[in-house]
C-alpha cells in the first residue's frame, strides 16, 4: 500500500519553522521546498534539533527551550507572519527549561501543563506579535499512511481483536490527556503511555509481555487533536524498539500519524 497521495497545495514563499528533535523538521523542509517555499526561517533548539537543519534553512537561530522572546524577535526580524511547529521536545526538557520572562508568564497562567496547553499557549503568544501558527498537515500528507497500509506479516484474527481493543483504550487515554499509546496482549492492557513517551511505554509493555513477546502496540491521535503541533510520529527507532521486545505488530491511526524513515523501516522488516 502507499501513503496519502493527494494533491499538495503550494507552500508559503516565506515560512517560519519551530524545529524540534528527530527527523520530522528535516522532512518538512524538503516537502516545503518541493511545494515552492523559497525562504524558510528556522528556530532550532540546543540539544534537541538535528544539526542537519542548518544546511537546509535560509535563516536559522539556535536557542534554548524557553527563550520565547528570542524566538519571536528572530521571526519578526525576518518577516515571518506564518510558522509551523514540527519535531519532538523531549519531555524532560519541559521541566528542565529555564524560561525567559515571557515564557515564565505563559507557564504561570496555565492551570494544566501538557503538550497541548504549552504549545497552544506559545501559539497565542506568537499571534500577539502578528505570527500565525498554522497546520503543516497539507504538506505532510505524503508521510501519513491511510487506511489499509501495512508492512510485514499479516496478523491473525485474534490479533486484530487486540488492535480494536487497544484502539478503544488508547483513544480514551488520549482523551484524558494521559498519553497516545498503549500496549496490549491477549485482551489485556500491559502498558499505557504517560509522561515518559511512546518508546518507553513500548519498552515497558514489551517487557511485561514475557519471554515469548507477542504484544501489540497501538498509537493514536487525541480526539480533536490540534494538528498545529505535537503531531504523533513513528520512526525507525520506534520499530527497532518493537523488534527488540518481540512485538507482534505496531498499529497506528490511519491518516493521523506520521511515518518517518519509511524506506529504512521496510528494509528492516
Amino acid at each position: 500500500m502507499t501513503a496519502e497521495s493527494a494533491h499538495t497545495p503550494p507552500a508559503p514563499s516565506v515560512i517560519g519553522l519551530i524545529a524540534g528533535g528527530l527527523s520530522l523538521p528535516i522532512e518538512l523542509v524538503k516537502l516545503l521546498r518541493a511545494a515552492g517555499s523559497s525562504n524558510i526561517v528556522v528556530v532550532a533548539f540546543d540539544g534537541e534539533t538535528d544539526q542537519v537543519i542548518e544546511s537546509l534553512a535560509d535563516e536559522i537561530a539556535w536557542i534554548k527551550v524557553g527563550q520565547l522572546t528570542k524566538m519571536i524577535r528572530f521571526f519578526k526580524q525576518h518577516g515571518v507572519t506564518q510558522c509551523f511547529m514540527a519535531g519532538r521536545i523531549a519531555p524532560k526538557n519541559l521541566f528542565d527549561v529555564r524560561p525567559d520572562l515571557r515564557a515564565a508568564s505563559l507557564l504561570f497562567r496555565l492551570k494544566e501543563k501538557n503538550a497541548h496547553t504549552i504549545f497552544g499557549g506559545i501559539g497565542d503568544e506568537l499571534k500577539k506579535d502578528g505570527i500565525e501558527l498554522i497546520k503543516a498537515v497539507p504538506w505532510l500528507k505524503p508521510l501519513m499512511p491511510v487506511e489499509g497500509f501495512s508492512i510485514g506479516k499479516q496478523m491473525k484474527p485474534t490479533q486484530h481483536d487486540d488492535v480494536a481493543y487497544g484502539f478503544r483504550i488508547a483513544k480514551e487515554v488520549s482523551r484524558l490527556e494521559i498519553g497516545q499509546s498503549v500496549v496490549v496482549k491477549d485482551g489485556t492492557v500491559l502498558a499505557v503511555e504517560g509522561f515518559e513517551g511512546t518508546d518507553a511505554c513500548l519498552k515497558r509493555g514489551g517487557q511485561l509481555a514475557g519471554k515469548k513477546g507477542g504484544a501489540i502496540g497501538i498509537k493514536v491521535a487525541k480526539p480533536g487533536h490540534d494538528m498545529r503541533f505535537d503531531i504523533p510520529c513513528i520512526g525507525l527507532q520506534t520499530i527497532e524498539n518493537c523488534i527488540q521486545h518481540q512485538f507482534r505488530a505496531l498499529a497506528f491511526e490511519a491518516g493521523s500519524i506520521i511515518l518517518l524513515e519509511r524506506e529504512a523501516i521496510e528494509r528492516r522488516i
